[in-house]
C-alpha cells in the first residue's frame, strides 16, 4: 500500500525526548476546513498550525497515512493485519504508538490488536472524535494531546501502558474491553466489567493496579490470521425458527456469537434447542456472550441456559460482543484445532475476559 508519510517535530530542540507512529486510519477526527470552507481530509502537516499546544510536548512524531482514509464502518480484517504489520515493523523506533480511528468499529480494532500483537510491552493507543478537528467544539485535540501523552509517560524508564487501549473523553480503557455505548456524546465508550486505567483531570492519574505489567525479557510478536466465516445471532422474543435456521445454515459457517438474554439465557422451545443441536454436530462453534452492557454469562445458572451448555454451547463469561467475535476470528484464522479453539475461547487470551 502507498502510505502517506509525515515526520513532525512539535518542538525546536534538535533531538526531542520521546517518539511516537501515529497510524491514521480514517474516521471523523481528520477532517478539517479547507480553504473555500468546506470539510476535506486533514493535512498533517499542518498539525502543529490546527494544535499549537503540541509544542510543549517535545516530540518526535512520524504520521503513516491510509492511502484512502476509511470510513470505520469500512473496516475489514486486512485493515487490522496492516496496522499491526506497521507496528510490528516499526516497533523498535517509537516510545509508544498511536491509531486514529473512527468510533463506531474501535472497539472492534482495538480487540483485534489486542489478540494479534503478543508480548506488547509498549502503548498502543486508539483514540478519534466525536467532531470533526475542523469545528471550534471538538474534542480531536484533548483526544489527540492525551493520547499522545500517554503514548510516552514512563516510570522507572519503563512505558506505562503495555497493552492496546482506547482513550477517549477523559478515561483510559483496556481496548478488548471496551465497547461504544453513545453517538452523541463526548463520552463515547465504557468498560462495563473491567475498571477504567486511568483519568485524565490536572494529572494522568492511573490505576498500576489493573493494567498490564511491562515484561523486559519479552519479545513482541505478530499473529495474522482472521476467519469471515462467523455470524452474530442475536435473540429476541418471537425470533423466529426461519431465521434461526437460516442464519444456521449459513455455507461455510464455523462459528456464531449467540447474543443471549441476562446471564445466557434463550427460550427453551423444542425448534429452537434442535437447531442448536444440529449446528453443533456440524463442528459449528457456538459462543455464549450477554446482551447487557455490564453482563456476565453463567450457563446453567437458569434452566433457560442449563440445556445450552448439555449441548456443547460455550460460555463467553463477562467478554463484550466486541471482544468476542474477533476473537473467534482469530482462532478459527489462526488455529486449525477446533478442540483448541474451543479451550481458548473460555479462557483469557490478553485481558479481554476474567478467568
Amino acid at each position: 500500500m502507498n502510505y502517506k508519510i509525515v515526520n513532525i517535530r512539535t518542538s525546536a530542540k534538535v533531538d526531542p525526548k520521546d517518539s511516537v507512529l501515529i497510524i491514521y486510519t480514517g474516521g471523523t477526527f481528520g477532517m478539517a476546513f479547507d480553504k473555500d470552507g468546506s470539510l476535506a481530509p486533514f493535512n498533517f502537516g499542518r498539525v502543529i498550525e490546527m494544535i499549537p499546544e503540541l509544542k510543549g510536548l517535545e516530540l518526535r512524531l512520524t504520521v503513516i497515512s491510509f492511502p484512502e482514509a476509511r470510513d470505520s464502518a469500512n473496516i475489514q480484517h486486512t485493515d487490522w493485519d496492516n496496522i499491526a504489520y506497521i507496528i510490528y515493523e516499526n516497533y523498535t523506533q517509537y516510545d509508544g504508538f498511536v491509531i486514529l480511528h473512527g468510533t463506531d468499529t474501535m472497539a472492534y480494532t482495538a480487540s483485534a490488536l489486542s489478540y494479534m500483537l503478543k508480548n506488547l510491552n509498549k502503548p498502543v493507543i486508539l483514540t478519534g472524535a466525536q467532531i470533526p478537528i475542523g469545528y471550534i467544539r471538538s474534542d480531536a485535540r484533548e483526544n489527540l494531546l492525551t493520547a499522545l501523552e500517554i503514548a510516552t509517560a514512563k516510570q522507572n524508564g519503563h512505558p506505562i501502558v503495555n497493552e492496546v487501549c482506547i482513550y477517549f473523553n477523559l478515561v483510559l480503557l483496556r481496548g478488548n474491553r471496551s465497547s461504544k455505548i453513545r453517538s452523541s456524546t463526548f463520552a463515547a465508550f465504557q468498560t462495563k466489567n473491567y475498571p477504567v486505567l486511568a483519568e485524565s483531570g490536572i494529572n494522568i492519574e492511573y490505576n498500576h493496579s489493573f493494567m498490564a505489567t511491562h515484561n523486559p525479557d519479552a519479545k513482541i510478536k505478530i499473529v495474522r490470521g482472521f476467519d469471515e466465516n462467523v455470524v452474530i445471532l442475536k435473540v429476541f422474543p418471537s425470533i423466529s425458527e426461519a431465521v434461526v435456521k437460516a442464519i444456521l445454515n449459513t455455507k461455510g459457517l464455523q462459528g456464531v456469537v449467540l447474543e443471549t438474554f441476562g446471564s445466557g439465557n434463550t427460550m427453551n422451545f423444542p425448534w429452537f434447542l434442535k437447531l442448536i443441536e444440529r449446528a453443533l454436530k456440524k463442528d459449528i462453534i457456538i459462543y455464549n456472550v450477554s446482551q447487557c452492557s455490564g453482563g456476565e454469562v453463567l450457563q446453567g445458572r437458569y434452566e433457560t441456559s442449563k440445556r445450552l451448555k448439555e449441548l456443547g454451547v460455550l460460555g463467553g463469561g463477562d467478554i463484550t460482543t466486541e471482544a468476542a467475535i474477533t476473537k473467534m476470528m482469530f482462532l478459527l484464522g489462526t488455529e486449525k484445532n477446533k478442540s483448541l479453539v474451543r479451550k481458548k475461547l473460555i479462557k483469557p487470551l490478553n485481558g479481554e475476559m476474567d478467568e
